[in-house]
């Protein structure tokens, strides 16, 4: 019999064949996936230099022997720093570090005892002083200027200066009034009546940080000392911001006069002629003026990032040393929510500027504070105003000029203090005079003006005189500012005057500061109390949130007010005080604590609970703002400044569209909590504005539902979103060595997506930009985005545009000549028993650079939302989508891979829970209706990294990822992670290379195996010729 050879493929050939094939298919195969190391290009230096801090005061030598005895390794050096503060014990050392040892060197030094923390030195660049009207700040056509994020200081504004200044509904110009330009601003504030009692600032220690003055200038009597504390080897002003500044405070020149001209000047130099410093200079200078006992101290700089907290904390320590520090509140008005640190600060007193019109100036900064939002609320700042427009001060060798600006406004202020702290005798300076003490003069003596409201204002223009008799008989004591919350008292009392309580209501927060003048320490000896003034205040409920400890010299109290429900159909005022009560410990010589009770006066308006149809919620607790992220602005139109940082409030940049509401008739409240924390059947509509942050699985369900079964109208105004365009608006800082790239877009659309998902709705990665016309209407669409995914069915609105994203811009390019094509921007939808519309940009709602506004198309939405009123202008028949607008779910925009969310996120790697801003019976828990345990939320298909390079940053070797899909849906589609709640075992970016070291590993065992049955058959062949033979 034949036998018939057959061809077969051996296991081996197998094996090999499908180890080649995996490798060939990772690595070329796959056109998303690219895997190559990209280097950026950096600047050459690779040695920066950080801040040490130490739990201890000790004489630097003593911190170099501690470091160099502890930590051997190579890599960085000891920076010596050569100024006057090395005299005295730091707390502090400077050291310099190469950028390959960083991360390493970073954990060793932080491991130590004596440790508190290492951080980069940051550099502080101010504005240019341009002439006329220019102001510089840190961004310049949408690049970075060298420095830390500041914003514009005092500039000139030439003679024919306009203000225009939108700081309410309506548009308020107005031209300066110069008549009183050449008036002596000393005049205006009666310092001439102290003068002749003998007060004039003698032997008060005033401390000006700036750039400097120059030696026997004319117009100072008393330069007690001047130092350097730059890199320049100079004590003179050579830009005379420095010298204008100790003019307004302390100039003799019969032009140009100061306020205390006997004060004894102490000219910190710690700007370089290029207007750069940085924070271990400022550290040093700062140690310096604690160990030289200074009495004042004015810091003319700012800007938004309160959380660089070595500069932060020193501040603190200057006035827990009693030093009363003034700085100027920022020059980025009119719009709201941009005051600038330190002054931001309830232990410093924060100046805004007014014309000499006792307009709020146009370019003076406007509160509420942003810490505490979005999950909070902000305190009253600026604490009080003064003259800061055309203000007359020193040049830098003689004669003087004007400037403006807060900066300006600012030494005013510290002039005033220096005055009124040489009216005590020097003998109970120390004993009466603190930081809070001199606060509370100036704001109980203020004058309060007729137009703005307290978050533009604060308690009102500085009064020397009346602060002058405050002090005549002051006694220690404790105050709250502000003392009196009234509703009928309009507009000084906006926001909380423009919409009265009622009850069923998001608790309604107001955050006061404790002014505590008996000592730097204080504590609340039990928890505040509400006493109404009649029998209907018990109607009101309120919850306290408060400082555990008042330091130094100041803390806060919030209070959390809401109407019970008894009182649903109450109308008419409630009245009463809160009461609380602060001591502090025996000051020196004194046996007993000293104890002050201070008093709240309210005076509420209440309404019926109004219907659910012109009740909104406002989300607040999914926006992230900078700092600590680099969130891009919303509009790339704007680029001069390009963080969005003003805390995306209704009360701050966007309270032109809350008073338009208010004026509309809608009652709108603010949720700063999950969504499971609001009852949605007390809501016709849930306002999604210009958010960034993720959504728990919870939230996602509950809205749904919510919309579905419950009929709540949801209305989405959403932002641009393109990875390719946020990876181009990087930049490298300087400051931080290290890359800034957007954190998000100007909305986080994919997070959108996901809740969107349920009624079939997504946005794309189009930025978007042009003008078009709507019910008569001009509008700007200014980088939206547009609608990929629609039901049939809806009504959608589309117009041309072009996309000037980065992945658009080539098409463009191709495409040139050609029209625009038309792109969705605009959604309405009936989905079971609610509605849902979409919108695809914020800007038209936001008042912080707004082109046009929409507020006549929100309106419209809400008619839709709230009460289902379809208006022919949105519900025409050539918009009705009667097939369904789709786009594969792979192709929505994806999230970014290289970025570590949960560092800004309050949802990612958080539990879900009900915070102090809800309603009081969900304080603390997962909301309403959901006993489950809560989950924390991770993104979908992404893996946790720690860039270990700032809160900002990205490292400079990074792997590239070009789309946000799973491996394991490209290759295998096994799962989709966007449907899964648990985390997937499997690390997607591994499953190939597994495979493929799989491969391996059965293609030596196979091979063994082939070797073995070999050597069988070899032996068996043997034997058999033997036997034959």
């Amino acid at each position: 019999m034949t036998r018939v050879s057959i061809p077969q493929i051996s296991i081996f050939t197998v094996s090999l064949f499908f180890l080649v094939f995996s490798f060939f298919f990772h690595f070329y195969i796959d056109p998303d996936k690219k895997t190559s190391i990209t280097t950026e290009p950096h600047p050459e230096t690779h040695v920066n230099n950080h801040i040490i801090r130490f739990i201890q005061y000790k004489k630097a030598q003593d911190h170099r022997e501690y470091l160099e005895s502890n930590v051997k390794l190579k890599g960085w050096e000891w920076v010596e720093r050569k100024n006057p503060a090395m005299k005295f014990a730091t707390d502090f050392a400077l050291v310099a570090i190469e950028e390959f040892m960083l991360e390493l060197l970073i954990g060793e030094f932080g491991k130590l005892e004596l440790v508190k923390d290492v951080s980069l030195d940051l550099s502080y660049q101010r504005g240019v002083l341009e002439e006329r009207n220019g102001k510089v700040g840190a961004f310049v056509d949408g690049k970075k200027r060298p420095g830390k994020i500041f914003t514009a200081m005092s500039f000139d504004e030439g003679e024919n200066y306009d203000a225009v200044a939108s700081t309410r509904s309506t548009t308020t110009s107005w031209r300066r009034n110069l008549m009183m330009q050449k008036a002596q601003v000393t005049s205006l504030f009666g310092a001439d009546a102290l003068w002749s009692k003998g007060y004039t600032g003698a032997k008060v220690k005033m401390a000006i940080f700036d750039t400097g003055i120059r030696a026997r200038h004319p117009h100072f009597r008393n330069i007690k000392e001047r130092t350097n504390w730059t890199n320049e080897d100079t004590l003179n002003d050579n830009l005379g911001h420095g010298t204008f500044v100790a003019g307004v405070i302390a100039g003799q020149d019969a032009e140009c006069l100061g306020f205390a001209p006997d004060t004894e000047i102490y000219a910190f130099r710690v700007f370089t002629d290029a207007q750069v410093s940085y924070t271990s200079w400022f550290l040093d200078a700062f140690n310096y003026a604690i160990a030289t006992k200074i009495d004042v101290l004015n810091l003319s700089i700012g800007g938004p990032d309160y959380l660089d907290l070595p500069f932060v904390e020193k501040v603190w320590e200057i006035t827990a040393n009693n030093i009363i520090m003034v700085s100027a509140i920022g020059n980025d008005g009119p719009l709201y929510g941009t005051l600038n640190n330190p002054a931001d600060q309830s232990d410093i007193i924060g100046v805004g500027g007014i014309d000499y019109s006792d307009h709020i100036a146009s370019f003076s900064s406007r509160g509420m504070s942003t810490w505490e939002i979005p999950h909070g609320y902000g305190r009253v700042k600026p604490d009080i105003v003064a003259y800061g427009r055309e203000i007359m001060g020193s040049k830098i060798s003689t004669g003087c000029k004007s400037l403006s600006g807060t900066s300006v406004a600012s030494p005013v202020v510290a002039g005033i203090v220096c005055l009124l702290v040489s009216v005590i005798p020097e003998s109970k300076r120390k004993d009466i005079l603190n930081p809070a003490s001199m606060k509370q003069a100036l704001v109980e003596g203020a004058a309060k003006l007729s137009g703005p409201n307290m978050y533009e204002q604060g308690a009102g223009r500085v009064d020397l005189l009346e602060s002058y008799e405050v002090l005549k008989s002051y006694e220690p004591r404790a105050s709250i500012f502000p003392s009196v919350l009234d509703y009928t008292d309009c507009p000084y009392s906006w926001p909380f005057c423009r919409q009265p309580q009622y009850a069923g209501a998001m608790p309604v927060i107001f955050n006061v500061t404790i002014l505590n003048g008996m000592g730097v320490i204080g504590y609340l000896e039990s928890p505040p109390s509400w006493h109404p003034l009649n029998e209907e205040g018990n109607l009101l409920s309120i919850h306290f949130t408060y400082s555990d400890i008042i330091w130094p010299w100041t803390g806060f109290l919030a209070l959390h007010m809401q109407i019970k429900e008894e009182g649903a159909q109450f109308s008419g005022e409630i009245e009463g005080n809160v009461t609380v009560k602060i001591y502090s410990p025996p000051a020196q010589g004194e046996k007993v604590p000293r104890r002050s009770t201070c008093f709240l006066r309210l005076k509420l308006k209440v309404v019926p609970t109004p219907p659910r149809s012109a009740r909104i919620l406002w989300d607040q607790f999914h926006s992230i703002k900078y700092p600590p992220g680099y969130i891009p602005r919303d509009s790339l139109d704007v680029r001069n400044d390009i963080l969005d940082w003003h805390g995306d409030h209704l009360h701050t940049n966007f309270h032109i569209m809350f008073n338009m509401l208010r004026d509309a008739g809608y009652y709108v409240e603010t949720l700063g909590s999950p969504f499971t924390c609001f009852d949605a059947q007390q809501y016709g509509t849930l306002l999604l504005v210009d958010l960034e942050d993720e959504y728990f699985d919870e939230e996602i369900k509950k809205l749904r539902d919510d919309v579905i079964n419950t009929g709540l109208g949801l209305a989405v105004f959403a932002d641009w979103y393109n990875l390719d365009s946020m990876v181009k608006m990087k930049f490298f800082d300087d400051n931080t060595r290290s890359w800034w790239t957007p954190v998000t877009g100007g909305a986080n659309v994919p997070a959108l997506n996901d809740l969107l998902a349920p009624f079939g709705i997504a946005f794309g990665d189009k930025i978007l930009n042009g003008d078009f016309v709507m019910n008569a209407e001009q509008s700007r669409y200014a980088s939206g985005t547009d609608i990929v995914k629609f039901p049939g069915g809806g009504y959608l609105h589309s117009f041309p545009f072009m996309d000037s994203s980065e992945s658009g811009a080539t098409q463009n390019f191709l495409l040139s000549g050609m029209s625009k094509a038309d792109s969705p921007i605009l959604g309405l939808l009936e989905v079971g028993g609610g509605r849902v519309a979409v919108y695809g940009d914020s800007n038209c709602l936001d008042s912080s650079h707004m082109v046009t506004n929409c507020y006549w198309l929100l309106k419209k939405i809400l008619d839709f939302t709230a009460n289902n009123i379809k208006d022919p202008v949105l519900f025409s028949d050539s918009s009705r989508q009667d097939n369904t607008l789709h786009l594969d779910m792979k192709q929505l925009p994806s999230r970014r891979k290289d970025v570590n969310f949960s560092t800004y996120s309050a949802v990612v790697g958080k539990e879900l829970i009900c915070r102090s801003d809800s309603r009081f019976e969900v304080w603390g828990t997962k909301g309403y209706d959901l006993h489950v345990r809560g989950r924390n939320r991770r993104l979908p298909g992404d893996a946790v990294i720690d860039m270990g390079r700032g809160l900002n940053s990205t490292p400079i070797v990074q792997i590239s990822n070009s789309t946000g899909d799973s491996l394991g849906d490209r290759y295998l589609g096994l799962f989709s992670r966007d449907d899964l709640d648990l985390p997937v075992v499997v690390a997607s970016y591994w499953l190939i290379p597994a495979i493929a070291v799989s491969g391996l590993v059965l293609v030596l065992i196979f091979w063994k195996i082939r070797q073995k049955r070999r050597r069988r058959r070899k032996g068996t062949a043997n034997s058999a010729r033997f036997t034959n033979l």
